[in-house]
């Protein structure tokens, strides 16, 4: 076996999504804490805890208890290496999560037992289903109040339309919660508070054993039921995201999340194939490629650097290489990089398809550059969707336009919001998904550039990228409506109508013009 078939084999990259508050970034802080990367699984800050969670690195994710912005873990476990992104929740930092899924091959799902499915997790699941990402579901918070399991299967089959396949099975829930059935193993675990490892027991040891003795009834009649009607794991259904293995347990006392996490290392896909403008790439193939699905700004703050994330391909990275960048059609050295553990990074001499590594950016990398050894396609299927949202941006002080103006492209290089720039008129105006996002870039252009700033209501209600074969049809749209077209922070030409109205009219005036709600970013030509 060769040394990046053994790496391949090695790897395993994968999203956390959830709805927000269903435990996800305290899932990812004891995945953490159970493959050794950190010495104490912290949570988000409460009202009687001071720690906080790992990957909520920015000091607004700290304050107000939410993740904002995708981070990234890098871990060993059982002699697998595992690059973990936990995603913002919050369906404001929507852009962000869908970027990240185009990173991964395999997502965890993580559902409140107490909620079952909600918005954010209908919203997720149908962007992993379009890419057909293996998902594998976890079911949280048994140690509280919760709805039947059985219940929560159904729903999990009826409105997010895919199969259920349970590995684990919950003995009673809340106040009862007496731990968890494996069905592979036939044996149940008991619960255990103090995060102390139990031994397991034979089923048919569960009648003497008086930690089960509310539970244990309702346990033998539901595994005969599942075992009879229910679905039948089969790993190459998972693999094509038709049917997803369920797990029950308590986060919070990192009970059921080992489990989980054996099988999933035994189950999950390695780095697999990635799309191309051209011919699909082969994760074995010994030329290097990567991809660019993040740039994040001040992560260090102390040096106001830009760091973009590049997920790994096909071959290997090995520090110092020229690579060619398919927009700029140009050599670039790629030296320094580092490797993630939220905030804290350290340098990495190799990297191999799955691993996600940072490179310094100086303004010449975008989201959606393609690196190669010399082959000109690029990776595709990393989205850009139109604004919903609009407000005029202007500083507080006139003498830090500049720097106002410089911290909005960084952010928008980012894509933690979108700037746009009218053509015809001096308006800045900042588009987004929702409201919180405005709130973000005001705190983080005062906290890290140094710039008071006021957003004002713009008569903006849609925002649609514009493309045509003809360059002449787009010629005329400006000059019929000069005072609607603006740039985005790529070079993109953007049409910005004040109403749904208005949009329909001008499309239906300029049947040559295509006038589009999202965008494939493969960076703007120079």
């Amino acid at each position: 076996m060769s040394i990046l078939d053994n790496e391949l084999k090695k790897r395993r990259t994968f999203a956390i999504i959830s709805h927000p508050d269903a435990g996800k970034t305290t899932v990812t802080e004891k995945l953490l804490y159970l493959g050794g990367a950190i010495n104490t699984a912290g949570t988000v800050k409460a009202r009687k805890s001071a720690r906080h969670a790992t990957s909520d690195w920015m000091e607004i994710e700290r304050q107000r208890g939410i993740s904002v912005t995708s981070s990234v873990m890098q871990f060993d476990y059982k002699d697998h290496i595992i690059n973990l992104l936990d995603t913002p929740g919050h369906e404001d930092f929507s852009e962000d999560t869908y970027r990240t899924l185009s990173a991964v091959d395999s997502a965890l799902m993580i559902i409140d037992a107490a909620r079952g499915v909600e918005d954010r997790t209908i919203k997720l699941l149908e962007v992993c289903r379009l890419r057909k990402t293996p998902v594998v579901t976890f079911i949280n918070k048994l140690d509280r109040y919760g709805r039947a399991p059985l219940e929560l299967l159904d729903e999990i089959e009826s409105v997010l339309n895919i199969a259920c396949a349970p590995v684990t099975w919950p003995i009673g829930s809340g106040q009862h919660f007496e731990g968890l059935y494996d069905f592979n193993k036939k044996a149940a675990l008991p619960y255990a508070k103090d995060e102390n490892q139990s031994d397991w027991i034979d089923l048919r040891d569960l009648y003497a054993d008086p930690r089960f003795e509310k539970g244990r009834s309702d346990l033998i009649d539901e595994v005969e039921l599942l075992e009879g009607a229910g679905n039948l794991f089969k790993t190459t259904d998972f693999l094509s995201g038709a049917v997803t293995p369920v797990f029950f347990g308590s986060a919070l006392r990192t009970f059921g999340l080992r489990e989980m996490l054996d099988t999933f290392i035994n189950i999950a896909p390695r780095p697999l194939v990635r799309p191309t403008t051209t011919e699909p790439v082969e994760p074995s193939e010994s030329s290097f490629s990567a991809f660019v699905f993040k740039v994040q700004a001040n992560m260090d703050p102390k040096h106001r650097d830009r760091i973009a994330f590049l997920r790994i391909c096909s071959g290997e990275y090995t520090d110092g290489m020229q690579c060619h960048n398919v927009r700029l059609k140009r050599k670039m050295k790629l030296g320094g990089a580092i490797q993630f553990m939220a905030q804290s990074r350290e340098a990495t001499g190799n990297a191999f398809p799955g691993d996600i590594i940072g490179i310094h950016n100086h303004g010449t990398i975008q989201i959606g550059d393609t690196f190669t050894e010399g082959d000109n396609f690029m990776f595709s299927g990393i989205p850009s969707f139109a604004p919903e949202l609009f407000r005029r941006v202007r500083s507080l002080d006139p003498l830090r336009n500049k720097a106002l103006l410089k911290g909005l492209k960084q952010l928008c290089e980012e894509g933690a919001a979108q700037v746009f720039n009218f053509k015809n008129r001096g308006d800045l105006v900042v588009g987004a998904i929702g409201m919180l996002q405005f709130e973000v870039v005001a705190w983080r252009l005062q906290h890290e550039y140094s710039v008071e700033c006021v957003f004002e209501a713009v008569p903006i209600k849609v925002a649609r990228w514009l493309e045509s074969s003809e360059p002449s049809e787009i010629e005329k749209l400006e000059k019929h409506s000069p005072l609607n077209i603006a740039v985005d922070g790529a070079g993109k030409l953007v049409y910005l109508a004040p109403s749904a109205a208005n949009l329909q009219v001008t499309i239906d005036r300029c049947p040559n013009v295509t006038f589009r709600a999202t965008r494939e970013m493969l960076g703007q030509q120079p």
